[in-house]
């Protein structure tokens, strides 16, 4: 299997790794090969050249896709000049909100507060309007929006990558993610070495060197097979983990933000070690699932894509990510991100315990990542997750949310390599 890149602003270095040798440390050797981020397609020229566009650092496509995820973190569905630029004018405070600072500053080219203190100055009006309307037109151009302001599949597209290549490089520069090349086998990782035995050690499990130091310590003059040491290999058993993300409309903004980077770092993670990842995004409704996979592509584009809706249904999730795990015994985990209490259903705080019941009895863990929950919130999450043989994380710093993910992961990835 061939090293998995390693994604930066400027490129994606690869390693190539030699055949695997027994009782010898592999060295890595610094290549300059260019690879594609896990499942991302290489044969569309378009997926290519944005893909080159972002990891050769090119700032307008940077800020193109800046620009669109952040629409989706906001909610906005289209861009309309006219209309943004009304809003502004009309009430500050309230188009802020509507917006979010980060897409009005990438609009207008201006920090929020000075467009707030120069509303009131004609002339700054005037250029505050013919900035958003060729900010807009520009992104019409480049392919980002079509022409009624909606945003395009290559705008889309564009957002995902600019989202994932910012995800990564932030878990490297915190040495978070596994990011090591070290050659996995699908047989399992090599333990200490022991006698070997014809019935059930392959002959490449063979520790060459400890075979020879001990036939060498035993005086033998040729090797001999009760010389012969083996390695043991630690199974890994397989793994699929659900990301379920609540998108109710107080997750609107940096919070839907940061759980998109979480995601894409669970993601990342889980498929580069060989599991699979699925997605689930809820309100009231299931607005978006996918089954464990391993396209990295497929769950990236559905996490860019999402926006912030009304009620959350935690029952109505927790059932529907249960019915995404394939049959089998593997381990099947579900981590759900969530602000606040259920608020869909008769009764749904009995209703999300039932769901989670049921789910165990599937063979399914649940664990919580809780955002700043209240007293009320916090107690059912830590009913839902001791019935789910789960574990709980209260995250209150949201740029702690990809280190919690990635945490619960490893956990999870320890208790079924020792199962």
């Amino acid at each position: 299997m061939p090293s998995s890149p390693r994604p930066t602003r400027s490129g994606v270095r690869g390693n190539s790794l030699p055949e695997e040798q027994d009782d010898e440390d592999v060295s890595l050797d610094e290549g300059s090969v260019i690879e594609e981020l896990p499942g991302a397609p290489g044969s569309d020229p378009d997926e290519e050249r944005l893909m080159h566009s972002v990891l050769e650092n090119d700032e307008q496509a940077i800020d193109d896709g800046k620009v669109i995820a952040e629409s989706f973190n906001q909610g906005v569905g289209s861009f309309t000049p006219d209309l943004l630029f009304k809003n502004l004018v009309k009430n500050f405070q309230n188009a802020k909100r509507l917006y979010g600072e980060t897409l009005l500053r990438e609009l207008t080219s201006y920090r929020p507060e000075y467009v707030e203190r120069n509303l009131s100055i004609p002339e700054f009006r005037d250029k505050l309007q013919r900035v958003i309307a060729d900010r807009v037109e520009g992104l019409k151009e480049r392919g980002v929006l079509d022409s009624e302001g909606v945003v395009t599949k290559q705008g889309s597209r564009l957002a995902a990558l600019v989202l994932a290549v910012e995800e990564l490089d932030h878990l490297a520069s915190k040495g978070l993610g596994r990011l090591d090349r070290k050659e996995r086998d699908k047989y399992g990782e090599k333990e200490d070495a022991v006698q070997y035995a014809k019935s059930v050690h392959r002959f490449r499990d063979v520790a060459l060197k400890r075979s020879v130091k001990t036939a060498l310590r035993r005086g033998h003059t040729t090797l001999e097979e009760r010389d012969l040491q083996a390695y043991e290999r630690r199974r890994k058993g397989r793994i699929q983990v659900v990301f379920a993300v609540d998108s109710s409309g107080s997750m609107r903004g940096e919070k839907i933000s940061m759980c998109k980077r979480a995601g894409i770092a669970l993601a990342y993670k889980a498929i580069e070690e060989g599991n699979e990842a699925g997605l689930v995004v809820f309100t009231s409704e299931i607005e978006a699932a996918i089954a464990p996979t391993r396209s990295f592509t497929e769950l990236l584009d559905q996490l860019v894509t999402i926006k912030a809706g009304w009620e959350t249904d935690l029952a109505k999730t927790i059932d529907a990510a249960a019915g995404l795990f394939s049959k089998g015994k593997h381990t099947k985990h579900l981590v759900i991100l969530t602000d606040a209490l259920p608020t869909k259903g008769k009764d749904p705080k009995r209703d999300s315990l039932k769901a989670a019941g049921n789910a165990r009895d599937a063979g399914v863990t649940i664990s919580m990542v809780g955002i700043n929950l209240d007293v009320d919130g916090e107690k059912l999450a830590r009913d839902l997750v001791e019935v789910g043989a789960g574990r709980l994380y209260r995250v209150e710093n949201l740029e702690e949310l990809d280190r919690v993910v990635l945490e619960d992961y490893d956990r999870l990835r320890e208790d079924a390599g020792s199962a």
